[in-house]
């Protein structure tokens, strides 16, 4: 089993058998992200994926636990080569559980409905998006690529084909000068996709990226854990969601929350209130770096 780099999932796939599609990002240019500077982005061979699954088959047997497919935007695949995978998978660990994906909105949109179809119906359960914010203006400052009509049609694409949508937003991704536009466009956002799961976590600037620089020059001013606060207040009382299971409980997170839309709003809400202005109720800074 060979992995290149730094190897990074979604906190549900903790326990999962991670398998490297993809080496790197083929976008990598957004300005709050470290993970894949690294790296230089190549889709591999197949038969070095093929021989990854055989040496973990050759190790441990069949296996029960999930499976994530790595790195950030495995999605990109030419279908054909990830259905071989897929059946692959299915064949030599018919035990395993669901199988997850790293999904990034343009490789979602460059595949047919037929394909994503496929794929649901070859193994992949879930696909997370990082939405990052719904705001076409903050989206174009962190140099996402996409921009807000886009990012919904990829996830609205994505439902439609029956795969679980696992959905991600960024507190305090618009800093203190567009906070509002932040919370109130990927509300909606949100709304528009309707996403199985939504989290959110809270912006970190690790030195290296550019945002960090942003931040040492004065250009871009960070919320404070308050303000984080008053900015998921207001997404979340601008969210309409029919049926998703919501969490805020990473460790970037000043409060963690969890709960389900729609019964769980009100709840939520209460706990935040509860919380503003009362920092004991609150993740100290230092708890928050990863």
């Amino acid at each position: 089993m060979r992995y290149e780099g730094a190897v990074y999932r979604p906190p549900s796939e903790a326990r999962s058998l991670i398998i490297q599609t993809t080496i790197g990002c083929s976008h990598n240019q957004c300005t709050f992200c470290y993970m894949y500077k690294a790296k230089k982005f190549r889709v591999r061979k197949l038969e070095e994926i093929l021989a990854d699954l055989q040496d973990v088959k050759a190790q441990y047997g069949d296996i029960t636990n999930n499976i994530f497919l790595a790195d950030g935007n495995a999605l990109c695949l030419h279908t054909d080569k990830l259905v071989t995978v897929l059946e692959t998978i299915k064949s030599l660990f018919p035990s395993s559980g669901r199988i997850g994906i790293y999904a990034a909105p343009k490789d979602i949109l460059n595949k047919t409905p037929e394909e994503l179809t496929l794929l649901k119906a070859k193994g992949i359960e879930i696909a997370y998006l990082g939405i990052e914010s719904g705001s076409d203006k903050v989206l174009k400052d962190v140099k996402k690529g996409v921009t807000q009509r886009e990012m919904i049609e990829a996830g609205q694409k994505l439902k439609a084909s029956g795969i679980k949508l696992s959905a991600m937003i960024i507190s305090g991704l618009g800093g203190k000068a567009d906070w509002e536009l932040h919370a109130d466009e990927s509300a909606k956002v949100v709304n528009a996709i309707q996403p199985d799961y939504l989290a959110l976590l809270t912006l970190l600037t690790p030195e290296g990226t550019p945002l960090y620089d942003s931040v040492q020059d004065g250009s871009f001013e960070l919320l404070d854990a308050n303000a984080v606060l008053a900015e998921t207040r207001r997404m979340l009382e601008k969210v309409e969601l029919r049926d998703c299971v919501f969490r805020s409980n990473h460790v970037s997170n000043y409060l963690s929350l969890a709960g389900h839309f729609p019964e769980d709003k009100t709840r939520l809400l209460d706990a935040i209130d509860h919380s503003l202005g009362d920092s004991r109720q609150l993740r100290d800074e230092w708890m928050r770096q990863l």
